[in-house]
């Protein structure tokens, strides 16, 4: 890996899907999933050089993260296979056609463990874009420590830091959160949250015009706020500007906050300006919603403009 346009690290996981209820026995099928994989992915399948770097476990499970990886072209040469700790686990069923809910077996996985360590060879070999989430500092303090070292690090290198706020409730308290990620949000040139996670980069309770001041007084150039079906919103210091969603029928919402984000990298990597940025960020979102799956139903390049004139239930021949 030499001079990558996107580097991410965290936690790769293994997906098990049901369609159904877990208590019931539903059929359970293996995915790989995590935040920061389903970005790399979306960066790979636009034709960019994206890398993740991690920790996976040395076993199949481990192997079967790998393998879709590379086969997505998304460069795994700095994760580490780990001997002592099992693969972190994530169990996602379809409770109804509007709930999901999620599961998770990932205390002590081998993504946990992440250390400084592990990122130092990834963040010598360069990237445009280090991409981080605020999932993988919930995981451990040596994680924390990890996302903390690699935004500092390549902030002062002069490569763009994007931080996706991404709350797991599941994962640690709002507190704990915001005494981790506002200070974290200071390397960053981009931040990213739905309108619910804004203040854990901010005040408690704070709102977003607050909080996105601050974020724009402390050196963030862009605040991107998602707001699902409604679209985007995207603060700079020359002011906001909106993006309506693209209307599509939603099959799986799991992954559309990250391909939004994946699409408004892709649009930074290519020199698109902001409008275009969010313009790509919300076509990636309508994919991924539109399709079953974190990552799945994401376009390659040729496909971007699919959504742009068509009608319902439309067949291309």
């Amino acid at each position: 890996m030499s001079g990558v346009d996107l580097l991410t690290f965290g936690e790769a996981l293994v997906s098990l899907r049901s369609t159904g209820p877990l208590t019931t026995g539903g059929p359970l099928t293996p995915h790989l999933a995590g935040a920061e994989a389903n970005v790399a992915i979306g960066l790979a399948r636009l034709g960019h050089r994206a890398a993740f770097a991690g920790r996976v476990s040395d076993d199949e499970l481990g192997g079967f993260l790998l393998r879709q990886l590379r086969a997505e072209g998304v460069d795994v040469t700095h994760v580490v296979r780990d001997p002592e700790r099992p693969a972190g686990l994530m169990f996602l069923e379809r409770r109804t056609a509007d709930l999901t809910r999620v599961l998770y077996q990932r205390a002590g996985s081998a993504g946990s463990a992440l250390g400084v360590d592990d990122l130092r060879p990834a963040l010598a070999a360069g990237a445009r874009v280090l991409h981080l989430t605020g999932i993988t500092p919930a995981l451990s303090a040596g994680a924390r420590e990890a996302a903390a070292w690699a935004a500092e690090t390549a902030a002062r290198a002069g490569t763009l830091v994007c931080l996706d706020v991404n709350h797991r409730a599941k994962l640690w308290s709002r507190d704990a959160a915001r005494a981790v990620l506002t200070p974290l949000a200071g390397h960053a040139s981009v931040v990213v949250a739905s309108a619910d996670e804004l203040d854990l980069v901010g005040a408690p309770g704070a709102d977003e015009e607050t909080v996105v001041a601050g974020l724009l007084a402390r050196g963030v150039s862009t605040v991107l706020v998602k707001l699902g079906g409604d679209g985007a919103r995207a603060y700079t210091p020359d002011g906001r500007r909106d993006a309506a969603a693209l209307p599509v029928t939603a099959v799986d919402t799991v992954g559309a906050g990250d391909a939004f984000t994946a699409g408004y990298l892709s649009g930074h990597l290519d020199g698109l300006d902001l409008a275009g940025r969010l313009r790509r960020a919300v076509t990636l979102g309508a994919f991924a919603v539109a399709g079953a799956g974190d990552w799945e139903g994401l376009p390659r390049r040729d496909e971007l403009s699919l959504l742009d004139s068509r009608q319902p239930g439309d067949t291309l021949r």
